[in-house]
């Protein structure tokens, strides 16, 4: 049959003929008992979706939206988002109470800023919004095959779609909604399904229709289908379903078999059909969809303490006014003459009215509050999220970052955490996908038990300094150094053996044993070959990389699998006798599938000899076992092999057979097809049964082993990364020989590291296992960690608490026990203790909990790392999740904060990006504290000068534009471009990234010592502008400085102070950056002219006041370069010392630069994994005299 543009051909395959362990014939559980009942409710008339009963179930549509807003609730909940920040909402009551008497100033110049704002971030989010509502648009949109009478199967759109609709989906679409499987273009409703947007998985799942209704094969047969089916109510669990189908009267059970998932694709099926049963937001895809944990950085938290603390700041000025206010007002009466005469008290019926005093304090209160709203940054929370939108645009376009061979560059899913990635202390990474390609090469093999394979290992080559390999010297006796390691020319297979490639294992000694080996690789498995009719070559579609690997490699070896038809499979290989590679063609009778049970899989096939072969692979733990005495022949230096393997980092298979008898086989035949008929319960114990009785016996051949390769880079990336002092958990699921090893080959375990491993292979634990007393078992196993975990204390505390020298190894079954309430505080302090932790055999549980209580423990910011769908929970329970993009699917990468395709962009994300975010964030909210107290506290002080009368020293506009027009830009630019040091030096240094895991930038004290400096900036400027202008003519005409005079000067001096402040806060300049700082000036005359030159009644106090007043008097420009100078000169001359006797990373490597001595860095050189504390950074940077 044609099978796309590819012009690739395949026979079809009745594969109910060869699976033994599934088939059509499905049998009755005891959940089927539940039917109808609650929870299980749901009916379902196929082919009949307009029925009055169907309508009459009122079933969702098939419409899925994933959008946080709709056309209606947008502005109403988009508004409640916004005004849940305190700041906003103080910002909301200040604008109201601005439409009263109590106001010092206009309503208008309060609102129009709070409105700016507030639809700045409206619009972001609307826009955010919008582009997800443009992917649902195109999700609901796509169309598929619908049977609308009559045999005729319409294009129809996805949400459209009705329960009991029958479709049909064609090869390489997506299911749109949760259809039982009807039948399919093979002839026993056989399918492949890829679920890699569920669960991650890349190899194909086989689903199978009834076969009651594997006949309904051709578009025709649904006119007059009719069906009934019954069964669960939507549910969230991906792996489970129970219903019946009732055709004719007669009722079938339905199981996951014949469930296809809605987000699963149609692969090596030219077409399915299928009754729709799950529809829209009842698709079980859609059930498991929960919102993200909503993730906030360490910063945007402790900002909200910074601005409660402004809070307390106005308030306590508000009130201290308040009080003095009072008491002035109070004794304002002297002998019925007012003091104050000039604020008009006897116009006032309560501000100023003596007899009224606590009254008049207390409206005085609420006037102060808002005159003092200048304290909090309005703007502050829209700058931010237009930085980290821009900085994570700069992330997104990195082309260091970009895999060009995947074409996937790294994207940062959320904004939120940037400056968290400037933070990390520990990260926890998954290995397989993560460390590792997930490619599996077939490199060595162990047969009649003499190892073959000449090509050396990652890990070997990583831990060649520490011991000889036994393994390449037994199988080749060369040198180690001597074997090359080169990139594989056939993907899969980098094995390399003249002693047997090209056709010369016919001279082996065992020869007859390698042959039955390799045919063994080549006709035991389920791979379905394709053949390119245009090329020839031969490509094959397997269910996991290792089972391609294998197949490859007996091609290669001389042993080309090339057909499979529904119960023969043909074989070229080469003729032992005659030398000449023949066709040989095996009938398929049986195949025992693998499962994560039975370790093992096995086939049944009979050779053109007429002889009954059980061909099995399966892990080592499994396999010994069944050999029979006279199939031992080569067990121990099979064995001796296999542990090399392991310590070379490699997947391991033992490979045997037996030759069956007819009777035997007859018998199997018969026990397995009762077992398979079967309805009762334990259907598949019984199942398990039989196969345990006819896989024994078997005959050593010998044993495989595949690389999975780390992935380029990634030792590299982890030295460096512990260089920053990051500690790194690796969490896998793999053996724990393989783990430690792999630990050497990517640089997480060293040779001077002494190694705590905590495991339950003890011989006490496995005595009583054998017992099978449970309670027995957990204790001694609690205990016996227990035990375990205080001895690793000890160790510690023996050498003085140095974690370098230590690495951490547990397994799974020990985790559980460490784990637990009681234990698990005793178990971090020996983590963190130790450079290096690796978790073996772990579950998706106990690695999104050991997440957890590092996170929680350790008080330091967390990054997970994964590929997989079983990373998804340690990505969620991390502060920040990473996702890589892998070949696992894109699970991980959906439930992560970023994305990236490759574990060594992790370095540059982290030691630049990270490095850079955190401190531009951190200097930019620092900053943004200190510009709104320089320019609030003048305010302040201008009020206790005029008897708190809350006379405001600047005009209504000048107050309402200060954050929003002239001194917003230059904070956002800081926030966008600034950068202490390049990225060369970012990475050269890697000391640089010990500043945000200690927060050295944004702790309290740095914070409060910003807000020192804005209070004493406007002290300066206050007092200077005051006293120069005062008591003394102001122009040639003689006049003295009034009120908007005075303004004018003090606000000019604020302008330029912030201004010059940021350009000595700034590390590195661009033509941008310049541009908005000095515009920021420009900008603050151009409307010092333009305002003032309006109508008085738009201009009020500020008509012609630089024109008339400011400009042509010599005085102001004087005071305003004098106040500036001496504003600037205290900060100057304590960065100048700070730089010189007590610099920070970054201000020291400045310094070698500049001196030209940043070729050495051995100043700079980190201990790998040291402490945290504040003494590091600051001593390891003193420059040597």
């Amino acid at each position: 049959m044609a099978a796309g543009s590819g012009r690739k051909r395949r026979r079809k395959l009745q594969l109910s003929k060869l699976f033994t362990l599934t088939g059509a014939k499905a049998c009755f559980k005891p959940d089927h008992s539940r039917i109808g009942r609650s929870g299980f409710s749901r009916v379902v008339f196929c082919n009949e979706p307009d029925s009055p009963e169907a309508n009459s179930r009122n079933y969702c549509d098939n419409y899925v939206r994933t959008t946080k807003y709709t056309l209606t609730s947008f502005f109403p909940k988009s508004l409640f988002e916004q005004f849940r920040r305190v700041a906003n909402f103080y910002f909301l009551v200040v604008g109201i109470l601005s439409f009263t008497p109590l106001a010092p100033y206009t309503a208008v110049s309060a609102i129009v800023p709070l409105t700016f704002v507030i639809l700045a971030t409206m619009v972001k989010e609307g826009v955010e919004d919008w582009r997800r509502k443009q992917q649902d648009i195109e999700v609901n949109n796509r169309k598929v095959g619908v049977h609308r009478g009559n045999g005729n199967f319409d294009p129809t759109e996805w949400k459209s779609l009705r329960v009991g609709d029958i479709l049909k989906v064609e090869k390489n679409e997506f299911f749109p909604a949760d259809l039982v499987l009807l039948s399919s273009s093979y002839e026993d409703a056989v399918c492949y399904v890829e679920t890699m947007n569920l669960d991650g998985e890349t190899n194909l799942k086989l689903k199978q229709g009834l076969e009651v209704t594997l006949s309904f094969r051709e578009e025709l047969n649904f006119s007059d289908f009719e069906a009934f089916i019954k069964c669960e109510d939507p549910n969230a669990n991906l792996y489970s379903f129970v219903g019946t189908i009732e055709l004719n009267g007669v009722k079938y059970p339905l199981s996951p078999q014949q469930l296809l998932l809605r987000g699963s694709k149609l692969r090596n099926t030219d077409y399915i059909y299928g009754a729709v049963v799950f529809t829209g937001p009842d698709t079980k895809v859609v059930q498991n969809s929960t919102a993200p944990p909503s993730k906030r950085s360490m910063i945007e938290r402790k900002m909200d303490r910074i601005i409660y603390l402004m809070f307390l700041v106005v308030v306590s000025l508000a009130f201290f006014g308040s009080v003095l206010f009072g008491i002035s007002t109070r004794d304002d009466l002297q002998n019925g003459v007012m003091k104050r005469w000039y604020l008009k008290p006897d116009d006032s019926r309560i501000f100023f009215d003596p007899k009224r005093a606590p009254i008049a304090a207390i409206y005085h209160f609420l006037s102060a509050l808002m005159l003092n709203s200048s304290f909090i940054p309005i703007s502050l929370y829209v700058s931010i999220e237009i930085v980290k939108v821009l900085q994570s645009f700069f992330i997104n376009q990195d082309i260091h970052m970009y895999y060009e061979e995947a074409d996937k560059p790294a994207h940062a899913r959320t904004s939120n955490l940037n400056e968290e990635l400037g933070q990390v202390g520990t990260i926890l990474s998954d290995k397989t996908g993560t460390l590792t390609c997930n490619s599996m090469e077939f490199i060595k093999c162990s047969i009649a038990g003499t190892a073959y394979g000449r090509a050396v290992t990652e890990v070997e080559m990583a831990i060649g300094m520490r011991k000889v390999s036994a393994l390449v010297n037994q199988s080749n006796g060369s040198r180690t150094e001597d074997a090359v390691a080169a990139e594989p020319a056939v993907k899969g297979f980098n094995f390399r053996d003249e002693r047997i490639m090209d056709g010369n294992w016919v001279s082996e000694t065992h020869a007859d044993v390698i042959q039955k080996f390799f045919r063994l690789l080549a006709v035991c498995h389920t791979v379905i070959p394709e053949v390119d009719e245009d090329t020839g070559k031969i490509s094959y579609e397997a269910e996991s990389p290792d089972e391609a690997a294998f197949v490859i490699a007996a091609r290669e070896l001389g042993f080309e699998f090339f057909t499979r038809t529904q119960t023969t499979l043909s074989v070229r290989e080469l003729d032992l006798m005659t030398g000449e590679r023949v066709e040989r063609l095996y009938k398929v009778l049986n195949v025992l599938e693998f499962s994560s049970s039975r370790k093992r899989m096995s086939v049944i096939v009979q050779d053109q000899d007429g002889k009954l072969l059980l061909l099995s692979k399966g892990a080592d733990s499994v396999m010994f076992e069944r050999l029979s005495e006279n199939g031992k022949k080569y067990e121990e230096a099979t064995r001796d092999h296999v542990n090399e393997y392991a310590d070379a980092g490699l997947r391991t298979l033992i490979l045997a057979y037996r030759e069956l008898d007819e009777n035997e086989y007859e018998v199997f035949t018969e026990r397995i097809s009762e077992a398979k008929n079967s309805v009762s319960a334990d259907r598949e114990a019984l199942i398990d049964e039989v196969t345990e009785k006819i896989e024994k016996d078997l005959v050593l051949l010998g044993a495989t082993a595949v690389e999975d390769k780390l992935q380029n880079g990634v030792p590299d990336c982890i030295d460096k990364l512990a260089q920053a002092g990051i500690k790194i958990w690796v969490l896998t699921g793999d053996k724990m020989e393989t783990a430690i090893n792999i630990g050497f080959a990517c640089s997480l375990l060293r040779r001077d590291m002494k190694q705590i491993i905590i495991n339950l292979e003890t011989p006490e634990i496995q005595q009583l296992e054998k017992s099978g007393e449970k309670y027995a078992i957990a204790e001694a196993s609690k205990e016996n960690v227990m035990r375990q975990i205080t001895n690793g204390k000890v160790q510690l505390k023996v050498y003085g608490g140095n974690s370098e020298a230590f690495a951490l190894i547990i397994d799974g079954k020990s985790l559980t026990y460490a784990l637990e309430d009681d234990m698990k505080d005793i178990f971090l302090d020996l983590a963190i203790g130790c450079a290096s932790v690796i978790c073996c055999r772990s579950s998706p549980k106990q690695k999104a909990l050991v997440t957890r209580l590092v996170k929680i423990g350790s008080g330091q910011t967390t990054l997970a790392i994964g590929d997989g769908a079983n990373d998804v929970g340690m990505l969620q329970e991390a502060d920040i999740g990473v996702g890589i993009s892998g070949v696992e699917g894109m699970q991980a990468v959906m439930s992560s904060d970023i994305a990236i395709a490759q574990f060594r962009y992790l370095e540059r994300l982290l030691l630049v990006h990270g490095h850079w975010c955190y401190r531009r964030i951190s200097k930019m909210i620092c900053y943004f504290f200190y510009k709104n107290i320089t320019f609030g506290f003048t305010l302040f002080l201008y009020e206790a000068y005029t008897s708190f009368s809350t006379t405001p020293a600047y005009n209504d506009w000048y107050l309402s534009l200060y954050s929003v027009l002239f001194s917003s830009l230059p904070v956002i630019c800081l926030g966008i471009f600034d950068q202490d040091v390049s990225a060369h030096f970012c990475l050269k240094f890697p000391v640089l990234y010990q500043e945000g895991v200690q927060n050295l930038l944004f702790s309290w004290r740095r914070i409060l010592s910003w807000m020192f400096h804005g209070f004493c900036s406007a002290i300066i400027i206050f007092f200077l502008c005051k006293t120069s202008l005062e008591s003394q003519a102001f122009n040639q005409d003689g006049k003295t400085a009034g009120r908007e005079i005075l303004g004018g000067t003090m606000y000019t001096c604020v302008v330029w102070v912030v201004s010059l402040q940021m350009v000595l806060t700034i590390s590195y300049f661009t033509l941008i950056q310049h541009v908005v700082v000095w515009g920021s000036v420009v900008i603050w005359y151009f409307f010092l002219v333009v305002y003032g030159s309006l109508p008085i009644r738009v201009s009020t106090d500020a008509y012609m006041v630089f024109l008339e007043a400011l400009a042509p008097a010599p005085s102001y420009w004087i005071t305003t370069l004098f106040v500036v100078l001496s504003t600037m000169m205290p900060f100057f001359i304590f960065s100048a010392i700070q730089m010189r006797f007590f610099p920070m990373s970054h201000g020291t490597i400045k310094l070698l630069r500049y001196e030209d001595q940043c070729s050495n860095s051995g100043n700079f050189e980190m201990g790998r994994q040291k402490s945290v504390r504040r003494t590091l950074v600051m001593r390891s940077h003193q420059p040597e005299s």
